[in-house]
């Protein structure tokens, strides 16, 4: 169904008489999605980091559930936002690649509660609207993609000093923590409440601890970067691949962030919103920070991949709840809305988690899947890949040959790479298999791969010419004989 096929739908199906059952129904919970750009979760304290300081994350974690096995299908930036909004695979909701726009005819959970009377709200990086990322304006209307509100620009990470939007083209500066500032304008939004009584889904996006690494001083005292612990499979295989400098300052980033939390739940408490308010924080996707010798994100292994999964629901989720199903971001949008007593559309792809955190169900998905379309130089991807993880192994292969599989329980630094090894063939096949079945189930091919990517122009390179994601699709689609199978 179509974007505004399902939005008509909706508003047909409000009768008076819904309505009327409506205002009588209990009142639908708030949700406050906070996601730090770039945050693995092997860096945060709940996640079994002893030298993090991350309390309040912590005492979140504390008091909800912890998903453990919190995944980004797609680790990189704007195809991992594109998933956690639409609930769609990058390559249905045609965000492939960094710096392209999310399609209007997209249906985003935003679009979806605010015809439910939710009050909608974003602020921070937005990273979805494609092109040149600054000065980073973004008109308002539907490539707002459903929220009203809107505090926000399409990317800088300049952490100290930067520039967001309202509803004009004229900017506004900021001159402190990057992270501070959103918060200001998310007690803002909050406070509002006061006078607007509707539900909201207010999105906070902050930057850090995105490189470059680095935050206020008070937090970077924090941290020695000769007492700090390199994580076992980390190595300094180049130049540029961070090293205790730039883990220190990404842990500063973090504690900076995480104090920024803090005062965004101490609202939420003085407001008398934390009961009816579900708080989910999380991250677009990791960062390598030297393991394998590798930097930032696109790559299959855990630090790029495993990203925080905190949800608070005081009124319905019991505290102290830690979990081991797999919760990737393709599942965001149908767990929410599913909290709040509203049927994901169809068009969405992922699962509605729900039944596990209000602990009525255990268990998931079997198994997550990642893609990744095309190499970048950057940070070293070498080519697109597909890859597909259980709770005990990680397998991930280019089109033209495997190139990993790890036994994460027994190998959990993920040092012995057995793809190939004739002992663990058996388990191969059986990823392999698995992995056919996703991505026959999700209308994934290979062909949607590209050899070369043009990052900051929405443009894609093949056969010649440069292309916008969507027009190559079309174009891929009249010339099937030109594309690899």
């Amino acid at each position: 169904m179509r974007r505004r096929d399902f939005l008509a739908a909706a508003v047909a199906s409000r009768s008076p008489a819904s309505r009327a059952q409506n205002v009588a129904a209990p009142r639908r919970p708030n949700i406050l999605y906070v996601f730090p750009d770039q945050l693995r979760a092997q860096s945060v304290g709940c996640y079994g980091n002893g030298e993090v300081r991350t309390p309040h994350l912590d005492k979140l974690a504390g008091e909800g559930v912890l998903f453990r096995n919190t995944v980004a299908n797609t680790p990189v930036c704007c195809p991992a936002r594109a998933i956690m909004l639409t609930g769609r695979y990058a390559h249905r909701n045609g965000m492939v690649a960094n710096d392209l726009r999310l399609r209007e005819s997209e249906v985003t959970i935003a679009e979806v509660l605010a015809r439910e009377g939710y009050r909608t709200g974003f602020i921070g990086k937005w990273h979805l609207d494609g092109g040149q990322r600054l000065p980073g304006f973004v008109p308002p209307g539907p490539r707002r993609q459903g929220f009203a509100f809107w505090a926000a620009n399409e990317c800088s990470h300049r952490h100290f000093d930067t520039q967001y939007f309202r509803d004009t083209a004229e900017p506004i500066p900021v001159k402190k923590f990057e992270a501070e500032a959103w918060t200001d304008v998310a007690i803002g939004f909050l406070k509002q409440t006061r006078q607007d009584r509707r539900p909201f889904f207010l999105t906070v996006a902050m930057g850090p601890p995105h490189d470059p690494y680095g935050a206020p001083a008070q937090y970077l005292k924090m941290y020695d970067p000769a007492k700090l612990t390199m994580r076992p499979n980390w190595r300094k295989a180049a130049p540029n691949v961070p090293g205790p400098e730039q883990v220190a300052a990404y842990y500063a980033a973090i504690t900076a962030v995480d104090d920024q939390i803090g005062r965004l739940s101490r609202a939420l408490d003085e407001l008398g919103l934390a009961e009816d308010t579900i708080v989910l924080v999380s991250s677009d996707h990791g960062d390598m920070l030297g393991s394998h010798g590798l930097r930032l994100k696109r790559k299959p292994w855990e630090e790029s991949i495993r990203i925080p999964g905190i949800l608070r629901y005081p009124r319905r989720v019991k505290p102290g709840q830690r979990t081991e199903t797999l919760f990737s971001h393709v599942d965001f949008a149908p767990t929410l809305l599913s909290f709040c007593g509203i049927k994901p559309p169809a068009v969405m792809q992922g699962t509605d988690l729900a039944p596990v955190a209000l602990g009525r169900r255990r268990g998931g998905p079997d198994s997550a899947f990642f893609q990744i379309f095309g190499p970048y130089q950057g940070d070293g991807t070498q080519d697109g890949w597909r890859g597909v993880r259980t709770a005990k192994y990680m397998y991930a292969r280019f089109r033209d040959k495997p190139w990993v599989l790890y036994d994460l329980e027994a190998d959990p630094y993920q040092a012995r790479n057995l793809a190939g090894e004739r002992a663990a063939s058996g388990i191969q096949s059986a990823m392999e298999t698995r992995l056919s079945r996703w991505m026959q189930q999700t209308g994934d091919s290979w062909s949607y791969n590209w050899s070369h990517l043009v990052e900051d122009k929405g443009r894609l390179y093949r056969h010649g010419t440069f292309y916008t994601v969507d027009e190559y699709l079309k174009w891929a689609a009249q010339h099937p004989e030109l594309e690899p199978k």
